[in-house]
């Protein structure tokens, strides 16, 4: 079987595919586990059900929180007023008061009314017949000697709602979230609400990393959340007194629904006792979705309805798009949730359909919109490419070279990101200290990294240090590279580099390698797949295409090849060249030019094999360091 790829095993198009009969709408896809979970905590009534929703942004987590809140009926037993009141025995702690909804006016009316006496406050003992509010009437002062008292501070009127509260805080800050209080007022007139008290009894939706990062704010957060659940508990829905002048939590169930990624949920759970404890639904929404007709066809529904005020589209622009969503979601057989980046990029389509006069978008719009994101971004890349060609950066594209590998990193700026070569090295010398990290050494390498290193270690004892022990120095440097390194993506550029100093053979500088790998010599896949090819692509396209040049991939990452035309185009003129692999061995065999050999029953190696080159260097580099002890 070719270990090489063809073109038409990576083209990638829905020209089968027609959307006429696709109804525009805005719509959740994708996420039918997410939603459960989310309708499930939505419906919880027990205090701690708050929930923490993570996911990528542009993946609809706030408009399904939106939508599904809305389908929930108005139940009218959440809802009440709240207002305080002056306390007569205390006046710097005033009286926390729920009213049935509605109600909270109706009493300040007839306030007013007994201030003007025209009731008296045996008539109202009779309409408000709370203990606690008789109280109140009973002990207010005369109205000439104290005004203020006769006045409520009606922190939530709900007479007017129809169905439980949702505040979105999206920049969240101690007086916006939890309220402050008003100088130069009686204490129960000062006190103003924030978002927590405006969505009691309701919802309230908050960032969860500019929430977490504010330490003092997050233990607020969960003060008043503990707050909450006790009153709940302990004193159902009635009055409080307050034991300072601040805006208390009220005592209603609320749902607090965070928004943020996997890292912060990550964290929490890990180092925080009390999240789980309050937090337990995690409705977790997925960055892609099988692409299947039911996903194919939301999509474009929700294209269809983005684009209801753009030029018209055509069929050939929702199956241009979809291609470019296969290649978010890095899968020919998914499609990406994120629907509103696709929504961006038909709206440059429409730019673009608008600058040439066309009447109607079609694919050529969406590629042209691609095209110039590129050409906008390409800067950084183009310098690199430049320095390459110019000898600045010192990198083969073609010829042989022992103990170095052309490996691929995927370089990030803002919202763009591309892929780029880079020489790896090794050299290799009688010690004991074994594989020496260069990066790590000088600082520059994650833990990710550090861990891909001693991977290979390992894989040298199990293929050849058998029957003696490894015993070498080498190094092992990422060249002209002055920025942290972190990943095990080039753990395969890395151990080819290694093998090829042991056994003083050279590899080929016209293909580049990625690809992390096992101590048991197997390809794992890596990501940014599509980005890497092109980035090599471009380098040599820049240097000149020899018509031998390409990138040698793990076999499983077939599976994400959405590449550009060009490189389509190049791949089918054999002018480029893909090689999916599932092993070291068949790597290096391209790489080298060598056979692997396999072991005879002696348990040797082919004579001229890389495998018995390396093994027998191995053994001579162990005796070198035993005899200079």
């Amino acid at each position: 079987m070719s270990l090489e790829i063809e073109k038409k095993e990576i083209e990638l198009n829905y020209d089968h595919l027609e959307f006429s009969s696709v109804s525009p709408s805005y719509c959740i896809i994708g996420q039918d586990k997410a939603l459960g979970l989310l309708r499930l905590g939505l419906s919880m009534s027990r205090p701690g059900y708050n929930i923490f929703v993570s996911g990528d942004d542009g993946s609809g987590r706030l408009t399904a929180i939106k939508e599904e809140i809305k389908k929930i009926e108005g139940d009218t037993s959440y809802l009440f007023d709240v207002a305080y009141l002056h306390n007569q025995s205390h006046h710097d702690r005033p009286i926390c008061f729920c009213f049935p909804k509605g109600r909270a006016r109706e009493f300040q009316s007839d306030i007013d009314t007994l201030g003007e006496n025209k009731t008296t406050k045996e008539a109202l003992y009779e309409k408000w017949k709370d203990s606690r509010l008789i109280k109140f009437i009973k002990t207010l002062p005369e109205k000439e000697e104290n005004p203020w008292a006769w006045k409520i501070n009606i922190l939530l009127d709900r007479s007017k709602s129809v169905r439980r509260p949702m505040v979105i805080e999206s920049h969240p800050s101690h007086q916006s979230l939890f309220g402050y209080v008003e100088k130069d007022l009686p204490p129960h007139l000062s006190v103003r609400a924030g978002s927590y008290q405006e969505a009691a009894g309701g919802f309230l939706i908050i960032n969860a990393e500019e929430t977490v990062d504010n330490e003092e704010l997050w233990t607020t957060l969960k003060r008043y959340l503990e707050m909450t659940q006790r009153s709940l508990s302990s004193t159902a829905v009635q009055g409080e007194m307050m034991s300072s002048i601040r805006p208390y939590p009220i005592p209603l169930l609320t749902k607090v629904i965070l928004l943020g990624s996997e890292e912060i949920y990550d964290k929490l759970t890990e180092e925080d006792d009390a999240f789980l404890r309050f937090f337990k639904v995690s409705p977790q929404f997925d960055y892609s979705m099988p692409a299947d007709e039911k996903n194919i066809n939301g999509t474009v529904s929700y294209l269809k309805k983005t684009g209801e005020n753009l030029t018209k589209q055509d069929d050939s622009a929702y199956r241009e798009i979809l291609r470019y969503s296969a290649f978010l979601a890095e899968d020919r057989t998914r499609l990406s949730t994120q629907l509103s980046l696709l929504g961006d990029l038909l709206e440059e389509a429409d730019l673009d359909a608008k600058s040439n006069n066309n009447a109607v978008i079609t694919d050529e719009n969406v590629r042209s919109a691609l095209d110039k994101r590129d050409w906008y971004s390409s800067m950084a890349e183009e310098h690199i490419n430049s320095e390459i060609k110019d000898g600045t950066m010192v990198m083969a594209l073609d010829g042989e070279k022992i103990g170095v590998v052309n490996g691929l990193a995927v370089m990030d700026r803002g919202l763009t990101s591309f892929g780029t070569p880079c020489v790896i090295s090794a050299t290799v010398a009688p010690g004991t200290e074994g594989i020496i990290n260069i990066e790590h050494e000088a600082g520059l390498s994650g833990n990710i990294h550090d861990k891909g290193l001693l991977i290979l270690e390992g894989y040298l004892r199990h293929r050849y240090a058998q029957s003696f022990p490894l015993s070498l120095y080498a190094g092992i440097c990422f060249e002209q590279s002055y920025g942290s390194v972190d990943g095990d993506s080039a753990s395969s550029a890395e151990l080819y580099a290694l093998l090829s100093a042991i056994g003083c053979f050279p590899v080929r500088q016209d293909i580049a390698v990625t690809g992390s790998v096992n101590q048991m010599g197997e390809l794992q896949p890596v990501g940014g797949i599509n980005e890497k090819i092109q980035g090599f692509f471009n380098a040599c396209s820049t240097c000149g295409l020899t018509g031998t040049q390409g990138v040698i991939i793990p076999v499983q990452n077939k599976s994400s090849l959405i590449l550009p035309y060009k490189v389509e185009k190049a791949i089918g003129e054999g002018k480029f060249h893909i090689w999916a692999i599932s092993s070291i061995d068949e790597g290096l065999e391209l790489l080298s030019g060598l056979e692997k050999g396999e072991r005879d029953r002696k348990g040797n190696y082919k004579q001229g094999s890389f495998n018995r080159l390396i093994e027998d260097e191995l053994r001579d580099l162990w005796r070198s360091s035993q005899s200079q002890r």
